[in-house]
């Protein structure tokens, strides 16, 4: 017998945006007594969602049940900056990927599996161009460093065979309305996300076929003649196979304990404002989306719908051993919001935020995935390291084809991978992480 308590649930750090405008359309439902089923996915984000999807799809007619802690969108899948990323972020300096060209062409080809799947679910489920958006992604510079990294970038990228294009000042201020930037590169393959939309979405889509049950935390899981018990504060589910799609969460679990980093990212977003009277001389055009040339930097994103628009911001980091981040963290963050903000959209000042919020993001040292089986008939699709709609997306596919016996060369790839590396013990852990967080942000100043 295998028995293990789960050491802590979820906590939501403020309210975020993209869920508080986002639309449910499917109703609620709260495991209630005892379920038995063939396959239990636990987490209904990113990975949980593309794991019982590939379940379905693999093993028709089997029974399959997803649990989540929360609501769905809530969670961190409906915190993100919605950017699913096809080219790693910068190639020659290696900040998303390691081991030289082969490995980088590997991580494209692998990103593009995921993003094509999530394609063909956005396509299935009438997904729109809101929620599910191939406009691609502009890396944006405001220093003279930045425009470096850019540059070097632009190289990799004609080196790879890549479309790529580079953008001047004023074609930047075009499309943003801010004077801000000095140029940027854009890059044709990533898909914007309404994040929380796209869950929620996802989820409905699989509503009929599969059983799904949100505000049902897991707090022990046990396993006990070859089938697994997840306990649940007001009912229980059996099954042989488990998938956890927990992201951080998983040493939470008993598993890879002291080996992934939890980073906190902060965002906010404005309330909304008339597209018509801050047009294209102050926020530009109705929908853009910028990552920043120095990967520290500002992540920024402009939506317009039913003439309303709204910036989001994400910049700054902190590494936490809690859950949870206190009022004076998230209000300190949100006065940076407020100084990058409008610094680039002086005339935007009066232009309050409406929701500030933060988000887990799960890495490991070595960029390593939490994956495999690690227990009999219990499956990890964890750690994202830093790119949680794609990584996630390919985890929870790559995870239900392992627990199925199915094999694939992307599985074959994807299995080859060392174990997330061990990082230093407490505190030296947290003072050495964040004194680098701290060092990168000041390395990357305007561009933040």
């Amino acid at each position: 017998m295998t028995t293990g308590s789960v050491r802590r649930l979820p906590v939501e750090n403020g309210v975020s945006g993209w869920e508080a405008i986002s639309e449910r359309r499917f109703p609620l439902r709260k495991l209630e007594g005892a379920v038995s089923a063939d396959w239990l996915v636990v987490g209904a984000g990113f990975a949980g969602l593309s794991a019982a999807r590939r379940l379905q799809a693999l093993r028709p007619g089997e029974k399959i049940v997803l649990l989540d802690a929360g609501e769905i969108g809530k969670g961190t899948s409906g915190r993100n900056s919605g950017f699913m990323i096809d080219v790693p972020h910068n190639l020659s300096a290696g900040e998303y990927s390691s081991g030289g060209a082969e490995a980088t062409q590997v991580e494209m080809a692998q990103n593009r599996f995921a993003i094509g799947f999530a394609r063909d679910a956005a396509q299935e489920y009438g997904m729109s161009r809101e929620t599910f958006d191939p406009a691609g992604k502009i890396n944006a510079a405001a220093t003279a460093r930045g425009m470096k990294l850019n540059e070097s970038f632009g190289q990799s990228l004609k080196a790879a065979g890549e479309k790529h294009l580079f953008l001047d000042a004023n074609e930047m201020r075009e499309l943003t309305g801010s004077g801000y930037y000095l140029g940027g590169l854009y890059t044709p393959g990533t898909v914007l996300l309404q994040p929380a939309d796209y869950v929620r979405q996802f989820a409905a889509g699989l509503s009929g076929k599969i059983d799904i049950f949100e505000r049902s935390p897991v707090t022990s899981l046990t396993r006990r003649d070859g089938r697994w018990t997840a306990v649940s504060p007001s009912g229980s589910v059996a099954a042989a196979k488990v998938i956890l799609g927990v992201n951080g969460h998983i040493d939470d679990f008993g598993h890879f304990g002291g080996r992934l980093m939890h980073i906190f990212a902060y965002a906010s977003m404005t309330s909304g404002f008339p597209a018509d009277e801050f047009g294209a001389s102050v926020s530009g055009k109705d929908r853009w989306a910028l990552l920043p040339a120095d990967a520290m930097g500002a992540t920024i994103r402009k939506i317009t719908t039913n003439g309303v628009s709204r910036i989001v911001i994400r910049t700054k980091y902190t590494y936490e051993t809690k859950v949870a981040v206190g009022e004076r963290r998230m209000a300190k963050m949100k006065e940076e919001h407020r100084r990058s903000f409008e610094a680039r959209f002086p005339q935007l000042a009066r232009t309050g935020f409406e929701h500030s919020w933060a988000g887990r993001l799960c890495l490991s040292r070595n960029h390593a995935p939490a994956f495999g089986e690690v227990e009999e008939g219990l499956f990890s699709a964890c750690c994202e390291n830093g790119l949680g709609t794609v990584k996630s997306t390919l985890a929870g596919v790559m995870a239900a084809d392992l627990a199925t016996g199915t094999t694939s060369p992307e599985l074959d790839r994807y299995m080859d991978h060392p174990e997330p590396s061990r990082i230093p013990p407490e505190p030296l852990a947290w003072l050495g992480i964040n004194g680098v967080i701290r060092l990168q942000e000041l390395r990357a100043g305007r561009e933040g």
